[in-house]
């Protein structure tokens, strides 16, 4: 047995058992059983970022699950999910998601959210492109692959350029504004057994490091394989995939 993986995977089940705790980075180490220090390097390894951002991509993911399926106020939710600030939860929640807790609730019951709309139209300035294509395993079940590009390794916030493929093949991102960008891809089932959108999560994942992106240049990255999601990886906050709403009025027909 890997001692480091049993031991992230430890500290990823106390986050995700006690969320709604104040858990100090000392108490998380101790549920691994390691120095505060080591554990730090040790997680970041793993899975990419640091275990205050994963406890707080938790803490927002339950939060949008809770806005989506209870009549719970956006103060109860707040406090639900460990924050003892409305004002921080909301800050926290509008530049993680995309969008503030109430307007997130009423476009994603609507229907209204897509993905490309949410994408910011290029501002005045010179712009690049970056272009590559996704790989991943052959699936009976239909894929929507979204392929971004975003300012930090987690997928949060408004990505400066995205793309949707149905299939493996070529991608082509462009009005990049120019600056160094994490490109990030995930996959959803479009027929998953949880009916309701903001439910799904991605059944592949892929991560192709960062690139600097410069003005008037394609930057070619090769090829992205997509892999299986995993205890591991922080959850989406970024409404990518749960806010482009496939047959949304459908499912809630039959919900």
């Amino acid at each position: 047995m890997d001692i480091t993986r049993f031991a992230a995977e430890q500290a990823i089940s106390t986050m995700w058992n006690r969320y709604a705790d104040p858990l100090s980075l000392d108490e998380i180490a101790d549920s691994a059983i390691l120095s505060k220090f080591y554990f730090s390097r040790v997680f970041r390894s793993l899975t990419g970022t640091s275990p205050g951002r994963f406890l707080s991509a938790i803490r927002l993911f339950r939060a949008k699950n809770l806005l989506l399926e209870t009549e719970m106020s956006v103060t109860e939710v707040a406090y639900a999910v460990g924050y003892n600030s409305l004002g921080t939860f909301t800050s926290r929640f509008t530049r993680s998601v995309g969008a503030s807790p109430g307007r997130y609730r009423t476009m994603s019951l609507a229907g209204t959210h897509s993905v490309l709309d949410m994408v910011p139209v290029p501002g005045p300035g010179p712009h690049g492109e970056v272009s590559g294509a996704l790989s991943f395993p052959e699936s009976e079940d239909l894929l929507r692959v979204y392929v971004g590009l975003f300012p930090s390794p987690v997928v949060e916030g408004i990505p400066v350029a995205c793309e949707v493929l149905q299939a493996p093949g070529p991608f082509v991102l462009r009005d990049v504004p120019t600056g160094t960008w994490y490109l990030r891809a995930a996959a959803v089932e479009l027929r998953q057994a949880e009916s309701l959108p903001w439910q799904r999560r991605p059944a592949l994942l892929g991560e192709h490091g960062h690139h600097q992106v410069d003005a008037h240049v394609n930057v070619p990255v090769g090829e992205m394989t997509l892999r299986p999601s995993g205890f591991l990886d922080p959850p989406i906050l970024r409404a990518l995939p749960e806010l482009d709403n496939w047959e949304l009025t459908e499912l809630h027909r039959v919900a």
